[in-house]
């Protein structure tokens, strides 16, 4: 095989992704308050999702559900029960992980409390599940919004939206959906935290 047929071959064997670039933007408000804050309520919301080509996510679950069931009884039922579990389990965990990795040094940490003055509610509009099957690839993303709120209220003091957050694991290896959508997560936390603590906490 000569040179030219060998670098024509890796190519096609080489995984293709499909890539998105993080865009974040503050909608609208301002986030001064924060500086004066030890610690932020977050809530999350999925509530008006939605999910690949569905406008809504009860229309790509209940689709997903039928396939997987039809192909073998009960592992649709199994698959919806972790694709609400990982929620709770990873996306969240690995959003506050980053966030607050972030903002450590400014003493600002944001988790499940009670009696904080201010809450962030994370407001997921759109999710990219993706796939991986070895040589084609197209990597997990969310639009989400982030909304901070008087602790108790709904009007928002600040809004930041947070638009095609990446999810993929390193080297290619993120066959698994729940976890690519969970490094989408991490990277909003990564970059949410980065922007508080460049922008307003400095």
């Amino acid at each position: 095989m000569n040179i030219k047929a060998l670098i024509i071959s890796s190519l096609l064997l080489a995984p293709v992704a499909v890539v998105c670039g993080q865009k974040m933007k503050v909608r609208s408000g301002d986030l001064d308050f924060l500086k004066s804050q030890k610690k932020l309520n977050i809530e999350y919301d999925y509530s008006n999702m939605g999910v690949g080509k569905f406008e809504k996510e009860e229309d790509y679950v209940n689709e997903k559900v039928a396939k997987l069931n039809k192909k073998e009884v009960g592992s649709g039922d199994k698959w919806k029960k972790n694709w609400i579990a990982d929620r709770n389990e990873r996306f969240e965990p690995k959003f506050e992980e980053l966030f607050n990795k972030n903002l450590e040094k400014y003493n600002l940490v944001g988790g499940d409390f009670d009696g904080t003055e201010y809450t962030l509610i994370l407001k997921t509009t759109f999710t990219e599940p993706g796939f991986n099957v070895g040589v084609v690839r197209k990597n997990a993303y969310t639009d989400l919004e982030a909304v901070f709120v008087k602790t108790g209220t709904t009007d928002p003091v600040a809004v930041v939206t947070i638009e095609n957050s990446p999810g993929r694991g390193g080297m290619g290896y993120d066959f698994d959906t729940g976890y690519r959508i969970q490094e989408s997560y991490a990277k909003a936390g990564k970059e949410l935290g980065q922007y508080l603590a460049k922008k307003v906490l400095k």
